[in-house]
């Protein structure tokens, strides 16, 4: 599909204004942040500095913001990829723990397996049990009409506790003193890119699921179909679309890529199943979409921020003291100025339009 110069340079101007808007919030974020640091009787320069050191200080810094990354950009597309079918995917945390469990089973219980094809083989699985988790939600939507937001909240508790009963019991690390699994065998395990730190080359597969969902969404007939049952389900059906099968579709893929947070998460860093091992990146992700305005690239960039901001204002509070609630302001603050810039943007593209 060619794209001509006029769309490239439109393109790019609303990619600069998007990006310039994002900015311009994340400074008055900070500067109201400043604020409440200097109120609370903090220095909000050196707090600042302990951010940027704990996020990007030096190579280790790097790698653990990067690992912390990985995660966010497969749970963020997951929900931006749902949301582009007009369906709200609440359940990416539990649809997470599936593809964790999943991947975990084949590490352990499958073995003499060459390393390239054991890693794929736990990718796929990962996938896959995603996939049938968020299917499932799809499934009663499209079928019985529940609603997805309903479903895939009640669908989280089923998957944790599950995952919790079965590193509790049946795949528990023997003697099963510890709720955990043994360790994925050295073949299942992704190559590390930093060796001081948890970062593997999954954060090279997350961006390359974020590049191909872009092209899926936006350079194939399939993605064409997808976003206009999300426009409007009468339209899409009044064109011939199926849009049941699309919704079903939308909420399969969506937690197939979820479950690869999880996957990621187990074979490339943790290489044991612990009980409540996530610290909420699927719900994270939901953040993460809306911040990366449900753009595949937006998220990429999107994941990364919140990562840094949860990396950096870990060590902004080891080094200054800062009160735990005071920097879970400053985090929300940050995020609720960028999430109000986007919507300040929707609200002028409207105006554009209606004005149009």
């Amino acid at each position: 599909m060619s794209v001509g110069p006029d769309a490239i340079r439109t393109r790019a101007i609303k990619v600069a204004k998007s990006t310039s808007l994002s900015l311009t919030a994340i400074g008055l974020a900070l500067l109201v942040s400043a604020v409440l640091i200097l109120l609370a009787g903090f220095n909000p320069l050196i707090a600042y500095a302990a951010l940027l050191k704990g996020a990007f200080g030096d190579s280790f810094a790097i790698g653990n913001t990067l690992a912390r990354t990985t995660p966010l950009i497969f749970t963020g597309l997951a929900v931006a990829f749902a949301f582009r079918c007009n369906l709200l995917n609440i359940g990416a945390e539990g649809q997470l723990y599936a593809g964790a469990l999943a991947s975990v089973v084949v590490g352990i219980f499958v073995t003499g397996l060459p390393t390239p094809l054991h890693i794929m083989l736990a990718i796929a699985a990962g996938f896959a049990a995603g996939a049938m988790w968020g299917g499932l939600a799809g499934l009663m939507k499209s079928q019985r009409g529940i609603n997805e937001i309903v479903s895939t909240i009640m669908l989280n508790f089923v998957a944790i506790f599950f995952v919790s009963y079965m590193v509790q019991g049946p795949i528990a690390e023997p003697p099963g003193f510890f709720h955990q699994t043994a360790q994925v065998a050295t073949t299942a395990r992704l190559p590390i890119i930093a060796p001081k730190s948890d970062l593997s080359i999954g954060i090279l597969i997350a961006v390359g699921c974020a590049i191909f969902i872009a092209y899926l969404l936006w350079r194939t007939p399939f993605g064409l179909r997808l976003r206009t049952v999300g426009r409007s389900e009468g339209a899409a059906r009044f064109a011939g679309i199926p849009v049941n099968r699309f919704m079903f579709g939308a909420m399969s893929i969506s937690g197939g890529l979820a479950g690869l947070a999880g996957t990621v998460e187990i074979i490339g860093s943790q290489y044991r199943l612990l009980d409540f091992f996530s610290p909420g990146y699927g719900f994270d992700g939901i953040a993460v979409a809306f911040l990366g305005r449900s753009d595949p690239i937006g998220v990429i960039f999107a994941a990364f921020l919140f990562a840094a901001l949860r990396i950096g204002a870990n060590q902004m509070q080891r080094t200054t003291g800062l009160p735990t609630s005071l920097v879970l302001v400053i985090q929300g603050t940050v995020i609720l100025f960028i999430l109000g810039a986007g919507i300040l943007q929707w609200y002028r593209q409207r105006q554009q339009e209606k004005g149009a």
